[in-house]
């Protein structure tokens, strides 16, 4: 039996309370921030040497070379040919929806004319190279390849380059055939901090990215914070989240299973379900203990629950919007007769479904949009992955004879005001006289 934690909004202390649950921090402690150092800076001076050393240490291999390392694309397409007919099945749907959802994300340069013939506008480039990590070890995760290398690929992103750890030298077939159908460039067998290094920096045999994206462990979400700005980066994740609103009206049970979905993912997800019916909260704490016992997972949807999970009850849904805008969470269901009503008091959520029907772990494979969002409260700045963080905007500026003279007297003026006397006469030499 797992008793989870019962908030009242209408409590004195209420803000205290959800402060107190939502406070996480993915602090790299110094044995790790320490190891990622020397793993960074062993890859930087010593290149293929580093990382196959790392990757042999970590991933208990036995490897004399990076050649050895790297996955040939033939290998992937065998992957691709050789999974069960329900595995490539999924893929293929999900690839399709990924890739039409996506399509209509994508931005064109774009340009307007002034009357003195003054053009402005905007041209949209891709990145030239992008590093995808996905994990392994653990689990397998083909969906992380689609949702990230599809996005990129959509962008027009020419060379993606794949690493994902395989311990012990077992590499997981349906992550090769991810990687196939979202048309990954080049696949390495290394993980850790040593393969973000590698991408960040390049070796001899690994190219330099300008952007790395994809989740990963302690080790791996502290190298992409220390090699920022030498690469881009998509995010530093935390814990996947998922905020329920429910108006009491949905099978319980479903309500229970969709908090056990985002719940066995670690000890340190959160679940939380909001709702102004108190007697409904008491159903899903109910169908929580009969369905927990069945779980494969269990003892870490136990945890989950019991250390960051809440059932907060709400004098109505205008407050549990309220609510829901100060957890801003990674996942947001609506589980209520009319979601569309609630959208416009909805300002910070990663992802919304909408709906009794459309339980969050349909966003997490196939229904299209990306299931790599903002967690830890970054809904209140950040958005999900998508094509336009593969794209790159460069202003466009041409003036006319007439548009420089006219805004030559503007810039003048202001770099004069601001001691620049270079700039104020390279604008000036351009007046019109």
């Amino acid at each position: 039996m797992v008793n989870i934690k019962r908030l009242n909004a209408s409590d004195e202390n209420f803000a205290e309370q959800l402060e107190a649950l939502l406070a996480w921090e993915s602090v790299s402690d110094d044995a790790v921030f320490n190891a990622v150092k020397d793993i960074i800076q062993g890859v930087r001076h010593r290149g293929d040497e580093a990382v196959v050393e790392f990757t042999n240490r970590f991933d208990r291999m036995s490897v004399g070379s990076m050649a050895e390392l790297e996955i040939p694309l033939s290998q992937a397409a065998a992957a691709l040919e050789n999974i069960p007919q329900d595995q490539l099945a999924a893929l293929k749907l999900s690839a399709q929806r990924i890739r039409e959802y996506h399509q209509r994300q994508k931005q064109a340069s774009w340009s307007y004319t002034e009357a003195d013939g003054t053009m402005l506008g905007q041209q949209v480039t891709p990145l030239d190279r992008v590093g995808l990590y996905v994990p392994g070890g653990k689990a397998a995760y083909p969906s992380s390849v689609l949702m990230n290398a599809i996005p990129a690929k959509v962008a027009g992103v020419e060379e993606l380059i794949m690493v994902v750890p395989t311990p012990d030298g077992v590499v997981n077939e349906l992550v090769l055939a991810a990687a196939a159908i979202s048309n990954v460039d080049r696949i390495f067998s290394i993980g850790g901090a040593q393969a973000i290094a590698a991408l960040a920096y390049g070796t001899e045999t690994i190219p330099k990215v300008d952007k790395v994206v994809g989740p990963g462990n302690i080790y791996v979400a502290t190298a992409k914070g220390m090699v920022f700005g030498a690469v881009g980066i998509d995010m530093i994740a935390g814990p996947s989240e998922i905020l329920v609103v429910c108006d009491g009206q949905t099978d319980p049970d479903w309500i229970a299973m969709d908090l056990f979905s985002q719940a066995e993912h670690d000890e340190d997800a959160q679940s939380i379900l909001v709702s102004p019916d108190a007697a409904f909260l008491d159903k899903v704490q109910a169908s929580i203990n009969r369905l927990l016992p069945t779980m494969e997972r269990k003892e870490i949807i136990s945890t989950s629950l019991k250390e960051r999970g809440a059932l907060i009850h709400v004098a109505d849904m205008s407050q549990a919007m309220a609510v829901t805008n100060i957890i801003a969470p990674e996942h947001l269901e609506l589980s209520v007769a009319d979601p569309e009503a609630l959208l416009p008091e909805i300002r910070h959520a990663g992802a919304i479904f909408m709906g009794r029907y459309t339980a969050e772990a349909l966003g997490d494979y196939c229904a299209g949009p990306n299931h790599v969002l903002p967690t830890s409260r970054t809904a209140r700045f950040s958005s999900a992955l998508g094509v336009y963080d593969f794209q790159k905007r460069s202003s466009l500026i041409m003036c006319s004879a007439e548009g420089a003279s006219e805004l030559g007297r503007t810039a003048s003026v202001f770099a004069r005001g601001e001691g620049l006397t270079a700039h104020a006469q390279s604008a000036e030499f351009r007046i019109k006289q």
